[in-house]
């Protein structure tokens, strides 16, 4: 411990990343601040402790995804004999909203009591800005001030969601996931504008949900995925009754009693409809606005506003260290937050040497039909090592399930392979419970097994999984 500093370690930002931070170092006895203050949307929207994921996030989202899917299974049940379901009942939107927001309190409550009660750790809820490489000025509700020194700081402030700069008064006229998962009015027709993983679980649970929902695409759906998954996601969504409008954005957007007016062009016509919500999933920008990064040297990107970090976390400032979000180039996953949190505390103060590792990383998006993946995408596979060098296996099949109320549409999954040594670098999977499929064949790639490896595994009967393990056919 440096006695000439108030902290050994000092966070900015308590989401994911920086609570891991604050949690490994309090656990060897360091002396930790820690620095949180949501800015409100510019609806208003606040919310507790812990970021974006269990917030605005991962949590409430995946939350009301498993609503949609609840009740899609209502014909299910019909179907199999219960009685006194209407599988054409409506659903309402304010309970689900309560429910939601009060597990989302729950964490915020456990987070709130974890750090008032262990020892080591100093929170404040204020506004964190650099001062110099050691020197932190803290800025409450009112605007007043204290500043505060530490040997290491870490900013870990995430990211908030983009808005179009050429749409007057868009952040009024529109809302984002930050909003969403509070909303207390029914959004009622929804125009979902993005095709982001943000973008296309909003619209699919919406859609299951009841609601007449339009999403608006520029040009691919889920940029940097697998684009033959993302087109069957988009078909399969289409099936649901989700309306897609390709190729075009809004160019204006105009309160109409209460509604939302929106134009657009498409194929050089214009075009308009009237929605109750517009709902903004563009991308995401770095919170680093007002950080103070440039008064003490800290080098980010001029165009995203991104911190540039090295692969140890390190910016440009030899003691102020950057993870998650908020960095260029690293994946925008809360495990990878945590991940990267750990293993920083562990180089800082246990002589470790490990690295976070951004590639072959699990990840689902929460689709109607879920897609799961890990390593290469087809595309980018074949960009890096010409297709003639690889083996692409795939297959298409309908759960067991589905056959009780004749669902529409079919699952997919994928692999990619290398002939040269028939290791798989590439897992894609689209259907039923793709998270709990992929995290286990996530850990498949990181071994970096071969196709021989899964063809002498026994699959388990009936499952959705086994399809991929008996996979033969290939492109």
């Amino acid at each position: 411990m440096n006695p000439q500093y108030q902290y050994d370690i000092f966070v900015i930002g308590g989401g994911s990343g920086g609570l891991t931070v604050v949690d490994e170092a309090q656990k060897l006895g360091k002396r930790v601040g820690l620095a949180d203050y949501i800015k409100p949307s510019p609806h208003g929207t606040q919310w507790g402790t812990g970021g974006t994921c269990p917030n605005v996030g991962c949590i409430p989202k995946k939350l009301m995804h498993m609503t949609a899917l609840i009740g899609e299974i209502r014909h299910e049940l019909t179907a199999t004999g219960w009685q006194g379901v209407d599988p054409h009942s409506k659903h309402d939107w304010n309970t689900l909203v309560n429910e939601v927001q009060r597990q989302v309190k729950g964490i915020n409550k456990a987070n709130d009591d974890w750090l008032v009660t262990t020892n080591g750790i100093t929170y404040y809820n204020k506004l964190g800005k650099l001062k110099d490489d050691h020197t932190i000025e803290l800025i409450d509700k009112d605007g007043q001030s204290e500043f505060v020194t530490a040997e290491y700081i870490v900013i870990a402030v995430g990211s908030r969601p983009s808005f179009p700069t050429d749409i007057p008064n868009v952040k009024l006229l529109t809302i984002t996931s930050d909003d969403l998962f509070s909303l207390k009015k029914a959004p009622g027709k929804t125009l979902v504008v993005g095709a982001s993983y943000v973008a296309l679980e909003c619209a699919g649970f919406l859609t299951g949900l009841g609601y007449d929902v339009t999403v608006m695409v520029r040009s691919i759906l889920l940029r940097g995925f697998d684009q033959e998954m993302a087109e069957r996601i988009g078909e399969f969504m289409k099936i649901q009754g989700t309306k897609f409008i390709r190729g075009t954005i809004p160019t204006s957007i105009e309160d109409v009693d209460g509604k939302r007016l929106v134009k657009w062009v498409l194929n050089g016509q214009e075009q308009s409809d009237i929605f109750d919500t517009v709902l903004l999933a563009i991308g995401r920008s770095a919170d680093t606005q007002n950080l103070g990064l440039e008064q003490v040297g800290v080098q980010t990107n001029k165009e995203s506003g991104k911190i540039i970090a090295n692969d140890a976390d390190s910016t440009s400032v030899s003691n102020i260290f950057a993870i998650g979000d908020c960095v260029q180039g690293r994946l925008e996953l809360t495990p990878t937050a945590i991940m990267c949190g750990k293993r920083l505390i562990k180089r800082l103060y246990c002589n470790g040497n490990q690295i976070m590792e951004y590639s072959d990383v699990s990840t689902t998006v929460f689709t109607p039909l879920e897609y799961g993946c890990v390593g290469y995408s087809e595309d980018a596979a074949i960009k890096k090592f010409g297709k003639e060098n690889l083996k692409i296996f795939t297959s298409e099949f309908t759960p067991l399930f589905w056959n009780f109320a004749n669902r529409k549409g079919t699952c997919y999954a994928k692999l990619i392979v290398k002939k040269e040594d028939d290791i798989i670098i590439g897992f894609h999977y689209l259907g039923p419970d793709a998270a709990e499929v992929t995290q286990g064949f996530g850990v498949v790639i990181k071994l970096k097994a071969k196709k021989n490896d899964l063809d002498n595994v026994v699959g388990i009967h009936p499952s959705v999984a086994e399809e991929i393990v008996q996979m033969q056919t290939w492109k």
